[in-house]
């Protein structure tokens, strides 16, 4: 049977790395009947967004997708194509591994976490009001009736937070699902209820509740700075962290920086009725059609994908090779290598070669 997975190339540099990605899978021997289609600046001319309604209506059909990279404007223009495909797919669930392999550069060794990212609400709900309209202003009004020692600027602007109960309880069921499904022992959830009472409290209260209900699991809890500093000094005692959208979001970062950067950074987006898989790292437009960046974030997120639809055999396959050519560290690109200037890195496509060579010789 052939799984028909929606693919989408993205934009800057993705299509280079999304090609690459597809010739590793399809290498694994799993049979993928791709239905391709086009998001981002690329297509934003053409279409008249950067997120045509067929591609929301083909992973809403196929249940399933894998992306490569796209570029999200800062400051102005369409709010981001990652995040609108998040909600409109109710992808509630971000899934952020951050695991160690040997041979990439690193001050740690042998770490293996998962973040849990809460995905759809949040300051990411992109409920905000700019400066010097009405809506601020009736705002900025109710804060100073409810708090008249409340200072604010002559111009200010509101971003909102909402956290809800269903939303919480959604999320941190996940992550424990998740740990048990995974052999995983410990659910951590991170917060700063301590000053924001009745967003982050509501969330800590929640999460304690579904902890009540999963006994078989550890379950403790931390406040976010708190939770920066111990994962820098002991990684080692963390598992499956599970965040809201906007502490998920920055300590994704910061886990990929232990294991060595956004080049071995696999993502998943997994709702009740879909997944995407997406590389964490962007797009980085200044290197498109070069044959020069690492593709193997999005590599993994393939392995993720696979793990998804039960092709364990497979993922297993795919990640040994890629661990393989990693340790090996000649068929890898630039950023690889312990001197950047390195004439030996090889491209972006050369990976893929390496990689299904490798698969090639286990089997």
């Amino acid at each position: 049977m052939a799984y028909r997975v929606t693919f989408i190339p993205g934009d800057g540099t993705g299509p280079e790395i999304a090609e690459a990605t597809k010739r590793v899978l399809d290498a694994t021997g799993v049979d993928f009947d791709w239905d391709v289609q086009e998001a981002g600046v690329d297509i934003m001319a053409k279409e008249g967004t950067p997120l045509p309604q067929a591609t929301i209506d083909s992973i809403l059909e196929n249940k399933i997708g894998i992306k490569g990279p796209i570029t999200t404007p800062v400051g102005t223009g369409f709010r981001s194509v990652n995040v609108a495909l998040r909600k409109i797919c109710n992808l509630y669930a971000c899934v952020r591994p951050c695991k160690s392999y040997e041979g990439v550069r690193s001050r740690y060794e042998d770490i293996d976490l998962v973040l849990v990212r809460e995905n759809t609400e949040d300051l990411y709900a992109g409920i905000e009001f700019e400066k010097d309209t009405p809506e601020a202003q009736k705002l900025i009004d109710f804060i100073h009736e409810s708090q008249p020692d409340a200072k604010f600027g002559e111009h200010t602007g509101i971003s909102i937070k909402p956290i809800s109960v269903e939303g919480t309880r959604r999320i941190v069921q996940y992550a424990f699902d998740y740990a048990r499904e995974n052999g995983r022992k410990k659910v951590t959830a991170v917060h700063k209820a301590n000053i924001m009472k009745f967003t982050d409290g509501l969330y800590l209260d929640v999460a304690s509740q579904v902890a009540a209900e999963n006994t078989d699991i550890e379950f403790e809890e931390r406040i976010v700075d708190n939770m920066c500093m111990q994962l820098v000094q002991k990684p080692e005692l963390y598992d499956v962290l599970v965040l809201p959208n906007l502490y998920g979001d920055v300590l994704s970062d910061l886990g990929a920086g232990l294991v060595g950067g956004l080049g071995v950074a696999p993502g998943a987006n997994i709702g009740t009725n879909a997944a995407l898989f997406e590389p964490t790292h962007g797009s980085a437009p200044k290197y498109a059609g070069q044959n020069k960046v690492n593709p193997m974030a999005m590599m993994l997120s393939g392995v993720m994908m696979l793990r998804h639809l039960k092709e364990n055999e497979a993922a297993d396959k795919m990640e040994n090779a890629i661990a393989a050519v990693i340790k090996e560290g000649k068929t890898v690109t630039y950023d690889m290598k312990a001197d950047r200037d390195d004439p030996t890195a090889v491209g972006t496509s050369e990976v893929a070669d390496g990689i299904i060579a490798k698969m090639e010789e286990a089997s």
